[in-house]
């Protein structure tokens, strides 16, 4: 399976958590349809069936994404030790 850019996929997740939020503060059809038109595209970027398993989906990705750079990334120390 292919999976999303990180950037793309932590675009959508805030974009997610603004119009959740948006839609418990104050409901229009227009919020709502950002929302539904989100959650859709987080579930097909995912590969996943609901909004919910394409969020856990995204976390671990992130995580995942975070830790590798994390790895790759030399330190200062290291850095110094090279030199």
């Amino acid at each position: 399976m292919l999976t999303p850019h990180s950037a793309i996929l932590r675009d959508l997740v805030k974009q997610y958590e603004k119009l959740h939020a948006r839609l418990s503060e104050r409901s229009s059809a227009e919020t709502q349809r950002h929302f539904d038109d989100t959650c859709y595209t987080l579930c097909v970027s995912t590969g996943t069936p609901t909004v919910e398993s394409a969020l856990t989906f995204a976390a671990g990705q992130l995580d995942a994404d975070l830790a590798e750079v994390a790895y790759a990334s030399p330190t200062v120390s290291s850095l110094q030790l090279a030199n």
